[in-house]
């Protein structure tokens, strides 16, 4: 049998449900959430991967803040269970058109759902710079976003890792948390003459030479060796990855990530999608990160309750259109 006679293939015990959602971080569950409120049968597929899970806590969450990713997904397990949403661990390999229009949702194990809709919320995954000790410190010492750390490691020794054109953007953004920030030119592009007179007059400190690892005292970053063998103070490390969607299975139904830029530069790749999550092939939406690279997990929730809503309106209009058409059919006979 042929890979696509497979996939569409269907099997009696292959359960159905209005919509599958794949992923289940905070715009899965908050999308699969109001789909159970709106009376949907729902299915959150999640490979219990969450990119958050090496932080000590949610921030910019309000109501939330602080709480650990782990008892904050736990919270909204719940929540969705409360409104007869099913849960399934496994990772989606595929997904492909039913000839009635629904979908085909196959897991690496080889089992499989059908669904009207899909939610993609599978977030994205973090490439790192190969610098030993980046990604052992990850999510603790070494960092991305200051909105979401900046807070944690307020009035300390903060480096940031040059990594391409935004490195003195970054660098300047970390100075509001603390007096002492260095730039590590690493593979950063020199700063031109303004960019350096904007670091001087914050006081922020440029090294140049490439950074051969990080140093660490107790477990935690104590500094950053240098290839020249010098090393630099540092108790946290800013480090801008290439955030990459985490979407592959999508390239069954046609869709594929698109470069994002941020500030005219290309920080990665998300599956393009209109405001409510709607991408090319109808029927299937996205939301959080998988379509928003920077989204924070307040936003990447609010995003799938969006899309969850745009997702509930379809169906109604399609239920609509088939009952319409039901009840022309029924007249015409009677009459």
């Amino acid at each position: 049998m042929s890979r696509q006679a497979e996939l569409t293939e269907q099997t009696a015990d292959e359960r159905h449900y209005d919509v599958v959602v794949v992923g289940g971080g905070a715009a899965g569950l908050n999308g699969a959430l109001t789909l159970g409120r709106a009376r949907r049968s729902v299915l959150v597929i999640d490979s219990g991967r969450p990119r958050n899970a090496p932080a000590e806590g949610v921030h910019t969450y309000l109501g939330r803040e602080g709480t650990p990713p782990a008892e904050l997904l736990a919270a909204g397990r719940a929540e969705v269970r409360g409104y007869g949403g099913a849960f399934l661990e496994g990772t989606v390999v595929a997904a492909e058109r039913r000839d009635d229009g629904g979908f085909r949702v196959v897991l690496a194990d080889g089992g499989a759902v059908r669904a009207d809709r899909l939610l993609v919320t599978t977030g994205l995954v973090d490439e790192l710079p190969e610098v030993p000790g980046v990604a052992e410190l990850w999510g603790r010492d070494v960092l991305h976003c200051p909105y979401c750390h900046g807070w944690e490691v307020r009035d300390r020794e903060i480096g940031v890792l040059g990594t391409g054109p935004l490195a003195v953007h970054q660098a300047l953004l970390w100075r509001q948390w603390s007096e002492r920030v260095t730039l590590f030119l690493h593979s950063a592009p020199e700063p031109d003459e303004e960019e350096h007179e904007r670091l001087a007059a914050r006081g922020v400190t440029v090294v140049r030479g490439e950074a051969a690892a990080l140093e660490t005292s107790d477990g935690r970053l104590s500094g950053v060796r240098l290839a020249d063998g010098g090393v630099v103070p540092c108790e946290a490390l800013a480090v801008t990855s290439r955030l990459v969607a985490r979407a592959g299975f999508l390239a069954s139904l046609g869709l594929e990530p698109t470069d994002q830029e941020m500030g005219g530069h290309v920080v990665g790749s998300h599956i393009a999608a209109d405001a409510t999550g709607a991408t090319a092939v109808p029927g299937v939406w996205v939301a959080g990160n998988v379509a928003s690279l920077t989204d924070q997990v307040i936003v990447a929730a609010a995003a799938g309750m969006r899309a969850a809503a745009a997702v509930n309106a379809d169906l109604i209009a399609e239920e609509t259109r088939r009952a319409v058409a039901a009840r022309r059919e029924s007249s015409s006979v009677t009459g």
